[in-house]
């Protein structure tokens, strides 16, 4: 009775546990979905936090003009402004030593002043030309708009103008005048802008434009009226430099002629100005948006292109300052563009003996504005140039503290949009007493001390710009910290994921009765997170804070109430760790160090593709060297890992641009080949080594015999069909419907063979490698198609590596460890634990993966890789198809990476999810490092390029889990012959 009441006993406990255990199962899946979600939404919302700290617009709007205190000395001006002009070729003279602008240089030597303009990058027409009209830079939420347009709208000198007289570009023109009742303007079609001709006949169209108005004002009163009113801008773009430079580049005889012409047409509008209004009362700005690099482009912050000449002369303008050597600028500030002041001017100019004057760009609008006695722009951050104007003292300092007061009247703005909306407000120190600084200007006015007056103005004027970027900064500090605590909170609540549910630890520290206290006791600290992220987004509506903040400072809360949540874990593992040996802690710093360091070198690799290059040289001979030590050198597997690395580090040295070379690509479809016989080879005769038994011999035999061969044959049948199809298509420039659809068959294919291979690693993955060679072949135009051969080699060095490491290592099979199987959840019981040095397996997967991004192009502009790519399988444009054609394309090597991590936790019986963890840890490591790397100045591709990085690494956690769920079509079944060392049976 006793018995069978024991018995019962027994069953019925053991059933309790076993329920107990398919429950938690159950739950801790969920959880695992859960956190993956979360992983989801956590990335896309800070992805968008950097809109919100680097892209937001500094234009505010509600601030009064400031009406300066002395008569203008001009009633009109003349802007001109030569797109693409750089300032050696206009200042520097030919090879015959004649001067390609005469009359340009015979105003700065006789009655004008001359400069330097200096462009802040991005050096690009819109941005070239708000800075000169508007006052200010580029606005780096135009981000939002493609770099298309600007967002928000703006204050000109064109807007303050009486009228505003317009002529040129149909990109530039309509940008200031298409919404400004006050102006006349006209632009040519788009259709002008040929870069198959000389586009000089721009410069003269425009040119063409103003003497036809000046004509037709003799026959119209009110057009005669408009004309003879004051605070009148006249405006001629002339883009001839810029189109003949893209077209030419500007060292051909097309740029230079059209600095000629350019020139011609600056003395023929002055006669024109001079004989229709016989006044002397017309100021002239002559300057350029940017210059041109010698390759015929510009956008970025090279001299060539931020340089651009500045002349100006007329009323109110200074006559020409001899040099004087005893004079040397004190002003230390650097220009916009990184320059200094007082640079020396180049002897070849030959302008040595005439005072020089460089200006930021942003200082011509003001400059402008106070000829025509106008307000300044009302965003304008530019500081005016004494230098250009001829004023009396008085008038210097009132044209000072106007320019003062403008940018003043900014950050005063700012500073009360900001305190209106802030709970806590921390104003700008140093302006605290702006007020009384502005009274003791006006008080130095009144007892006529100029010189100090002045001053002091310019003081305040630089403390307003300041606190301007202050302000623009303000919620950097908040929002920067909170998203740093979010992806560091995430990061550890990964790394207590899998500790607790991948490592021995959770049954080192705990008994089954503490878990469930862990549980009961977190409700506490679930209460505390609600209550604190409540009261945070009350504080949040109060200051009114936009939308995204709230869900910025909701995830990261969130995560830190998570991780303390698991307060008691913590705490154990705190505890143990107390009472590890010193060699332990070294162990855990020195992989922390190397896995950051890795990192870090990947981070470098995103602006430096070379460093692969060292990455894979110091690689193959580290590796190798170990396995010299490790293994017989007579296995061939530390050569062999030697030369993989080699090999795959020439690509990083090529050209992003890849050339073409059908030749090449042939070549590779033969090389492919003989990978495969080699492989197939090793399959059926290396398993004698025990260094080769895990990968080979297969357990279950093919479905199809002759699968490996028909794989071969399509390999062979694609390389031909390229050969085939770029040669017809050169010669007959069409792409036959037969090859067309041979192309198609071929690739589509061959991609479902795999599925019907032996599943043994070695097998199953040249399976792989065959199956999707033909349509990376079909893809390829040159060398990536070698690269592809080289990744699957160094891919196969990797894997071997693994299994010498896994051959002559004791895995540890204590009866403490079986029993955490047995208590496991999470775990199979195929695998087993991850260690401290599993963390290779990891760091090793992203630096493939990256070389996958970088090995053949830049992955982070789809424009680095070659559209002629998918010519072989569509020619007729569609947009949508060809791009996915070429993603594909780009997402092959991804796949073998892939691939090959999936059958390294097969081959060494780890986790894969718990790896996937560790993935996406390492990769948020990077993604921090490139939150703080984003730039909301440079050109449009170093900004572009510097979110696109982001943006990447913060995909990941989707890109590499879509992927795992892709591949694990084909590796699912790869069993690898060592399998059976490791079942809980022979345990």
């Amino acid at each position: 009775m006793r018995g069978g009441n024991g018995i019962l006993g027994v069953s019925a406990k053991n059933s309790q546990e076993t329920s107990i255990i398919k429950t938690r199962k159950q739950w801790l899946k969920r959880k695992e979905k859960w956190l993956v979600v979360l992983g989801i939404i956590l990335h896309a919302v800070y992805m968008l936090s950097i809109f919100d700290i680097y892209f937001k617009t500094p234009i505010v709007h509600g601030m009064d003009p400031v009406t300066p205190r002395f008569t203008a000395p001009a009633k009109r001006l003349v802007l001109l402004i030569a797109d693409g002009l750089r300032a050696d070729k206009f200042f520097e003279p030919d090879s015959d030593g004649n001067y390609r602008a005469p009359f340009l240089r015979s105003v700065i030597k006789e009655r004008g002043r001359w400069g330097v303009s200096h462009a802040r990058p991005p050096t690009e027409s819109r941005p070239g030309h708000v800075a000169i009209i508007a006052g200010f830079y580029e606005d780096p939420s135009a981000v939002t708009k493609g770099w298309k347009a600007n967002p928000v709208e703006f204050d000109s000198v064109f807007n303050r103008s009486r009228h505003t007289f317009a002529f040129g570009s149909p990109d530039i023109v309509p940008i200031f005048c298409s919404a400004l009742p006050h102006s006349t303007w006209n632009s040519y079609p788009h259709e002008y802008e040929d870069f198959a001709t000389d586009a000089s006949f721009l410069d003269e169209w425009s040119l063409d434009q103003f003497q036809n108005l000046l004509n037709r004002s003799n026959e119209d009163a009110h057009l005669k009226q408009l004309l003879h009113q004051d605070n009148l801008v006249i405006f001629l773009h002339l883009l001839g430099c810029d189109s003949n430079g893209h077209a030419h580049r500007p060292y051909s005889s097309i740029y230079l002629n059209n600095v000629r012409v350019v020139d011609r047409i600056a003395e023929r509008v002055y006669d024109l100005i001079q004989s229709y209004f016989k006044d002397n009362l017309t100021s002239y700005v002559f300057t350029a948006d940017h210059g041109m690099s010698d390759k015929g482009s510009h956008g970025d912050g090279h001299p060539s292109n931020t340089d651009t000449p500045l002349v100006a002369w007329g009323a109110g303008v200074r006559y020409p300052v001899p040099v004087s050597h005893n004079h040397h600028s004190e002003n230390t500030v650097l220009f916009v563009d990184k320059h200094v002041h007082d640079m020396p001017t180049p002897p070849e100019w030959g302008l040595d003996g005439i005072e020089r004057l460089d200006v930021n760009q942003a200082d011509i609008a003001p400059l402008m504005s106070t000829l025509l006695g106008l307000p300044s722009p009302v965003n304008s951050v530019g500081n005016l140039p004494l230098g250009y104007v001829s004023f009396s003292e008085v008038e210097e300092v009132e044209a000072v503290l106007a320019n003062t007061r403008q940018i003043l009247n900014q950050f005063l703005r700012k500073s009360q949009l900001k305190e209106s909306n802030s709970l806590h407000f921390k104003p700008f120190k140093p302006l605290a007493n702006y007020s009384r600084v502005l009274d003791e200007i006006e008080y130095l006015i009144s007892v006529r001390d100029y010189e100090a007056a002045k001053n002091l103005s310019e003081n305040l004027r630089s403390l307003a710009l300041e606190g301007l970027h202050y302000f623009q900064t303000y919620d950097w500090l908040m929002l920067m910290t909170f998203i740093s605590l979010g992806y560091v909170g995430w990061m550890i609540y990964l790394i207590l994921h899998v500790l607790q549910s991948y490592t021995l630890l959770p049954v080192k520290l705990f008994e089954k009765e503490q878990v469930v206290n862990l549980r009961n006791n977190s409700g506490k600290v679930y209460v505390a997170g609600c209550l604190f992220m409540g009261l945070v987004c009350i504080l949040l509506l109060v200051e009114h804070s936009p939308l995204l903040y709230h869900a910025y400072f909701a995830m990261t809360i969130l995560l830190w109430t998570q991780i303390f949540s698991e307060y008691q874990f913590i705490k154990a593992l705190w505890r143990d760790m107390q009472r590890r040996e010193v060699y332990y802690f070294i162990k855990l710093i020195a992989t922390c160090i190397v896995s950051v360091f890795v990192l870090e070198i990947l981070v470098k690799s995103f602006m430096e593709r070379k460093l692969y290059t060292w990455c894979f040289l110091f690689v193959g001979v580290t590796a190798s060297i170990y396995l010299f030590y490790l293994i017989p050198w007579r296995s061939g597997v530390p050569i062999f890992v030697w030369l993989s690395c080699w090999f795959l580090s020439v690509f990083t040295l090529m050209p992003a641009e890849i050339p073409d070379n059908t030749q090449l690509v042939v070549a590779s479809g033969f090389l492919i080949i003989v990978i495969g016989g080699v492989a197939r080879y090793l399959n059926k005769h290396a398993g004698d080594s025990r260094y080769w038994l895990s990968l080979t011999r297969d357990m279950k035999k093919s479905k199809f015999p002759m699968l490996f061969q028909l794989q071969i044959l399509l390999v062979g049948i694609s390389s031909l069909m390229v050969s085939l199809s770029t040669s017809h298509r050169t010669e007959k420039q069409e792409l036959l419907v037969l090859h067309q659809v041979i192309n198609w068959l071929i690739a589509g294919f061959s991609l479902v063979l795999p599925l019907f291979s032996a599943v043994g690693l070695l097998s199953r993955l040249t399976s792989i490698f065959l199956g999707f060679a033909p349509a990376f072949l079909l893809l390829s135009i040159g060398y990536e198609a070698v690269f592809y051969s080289a990744l699957a080699l160094a891919l196969l060095a990797w894997i071997l590596f693994e299994n010498a490491i896994l051959c002559t290592s004791k895995v540890n099979r204590s009866p403490s460890s079986i029993n955490a199987m047995e208590d496991n959840i999470i775990v199979s019981h195929d695998d087993r634990h991850l260690q401290l040095s599993d963390m290779r397996i990891p760091l090793a997967f992203m630096v493939f993966f990256n070389i996958a991004f970088f090995g053949t192009g830049n992955f982070a502009s789809i424009a680095s890789f070659e559209i002629s790519s998918v010519y072989r399988f569509i020619t007729i444009f569609s947009p949508f198809l060809m791009a996915a054609l070429l993603i594909f394309k780009l997402l092959i090597p991804f796949i073998l990476v892939i691939c090959a991590f999936s059958a390294i936790t097969k081959l060494i019986q780890v986790p894969l999810l718990g790896c996937y963890f560790l993935v996406i840890c390492c990769s948020d490591v990077m993604t921090i490092h490139f939150f703080f790397l984003v730039r909301n100045t440079g050109s449009w591709m170093e900004i572009g390029n510097s979110i696109s990085h982001f943006g990447i690494m913060s995909a990941q956690v989707v890109f590499v889990l879509l992927l795992f769920a892709l591949t694990n079509v084909y590796t699912k079944d790869i069993q690898p012959r060592s399998r059976k060392q490791f079942t809980r049976k022979a345990l």
